[in-house]
């Protein structure tokens, strides 16, 4: 039920474009998601000794998405990396979505869980981060 609750949440609210909140979801569950939904994001074979994630990204890659998961396989936390160039349609998708705390965060309250979003510019880039706000 919490699966499907979070994905009617997802497509009414419009995130799939830019990162979904898929925390708690098993690897499996994710890669289903976003064979479904976002079909213009590509699954990168990534190993990494470190950090246990999902990475996908667009064919120009102007835009990447990071689930990273816990040793378990259950998603933890979302990244979203993207070409500065989409930095305000980005910041229009999240004050459309969620509700503004901060000049650069936002809060999702999803089944009694507050999540944290932030958004970051940096040089060439910019990034939202989706967290459980602890």
């Amino acid at each position: 039920m919490k699966a499907a609750a979070l994905l009617t949440f997802l497509i009414v609210t419009g995130t799939c474009s830019f990162g979904q909140n898929l925390i708690g979801y098993h690897d499996a569950e994710i890669r289903k998601y976003m064979k479904q939904n976002s079909k213009d994001m590509h699954l990168n074979d990534v190993k990494n000794s470190m950090f246990s994630y999902l990475k996908y990204s667009d064919s120009s890659d102007s835009q990447t998405i990071l689930f990273f998961l816990t040793t378990d396989s259950v998603c933890k936390g979302v990244r979203v990396i993207c070409d500065n160039s989409m930095k305000h349609e980005k910041i229009k998708e999240l004050d459309s979505s969620y509700k503004r705390i901060g000049e650069d965060r936002w809060v999702d309250n999803h089944n009694g869980i507050n999540y944290l979003i932030k958004f970051k510019e940096e040089e060439w880039s910019c990034s939202i981060s989706i967290e459980p706000d602890i």
